[in-house]
């Protein structure tokens, strides 16, 4: 996992938890969208990295199973490369 950059007390960097089971593990291809888990949105990352370990030691017997941390605000003003 990527270290976030730290937040403001008053600013929200928003975080994406979900995953699903792949195809294989040598790429991101999941095996059905439709069955994708959505964990939730988190206003930082910490809180995010907590759901997203839950989910993961959850379905630690599915060696196909992934879960991943999407950092949203990297993604908020793509034209600028900054969430700010």
């Amino acid at each position: 996992m990527t270290k976030a950059p730290a937040a403001k007390p008053d600013q929200q960097l928003l975080h994406l938890v979900f995953g699903g089971e792949l195809e294989n593990l040598a790429n991101v291809t999941f095996k059905d969208l439709a069955k994708l888990d959505v964990v939730g949105f988190y206003p930082n990352y910490a809180e995010a990295y907590e759901a997203w370990l839950g989910k993961a030691r959850e379905t630690l017997d599915n060696a196909q199973m992934r879960y991943f941390i999407v950092h949203l605000h990297r993604l908020l003003d793509p034209s600028t490369g900054k969430a700010d």
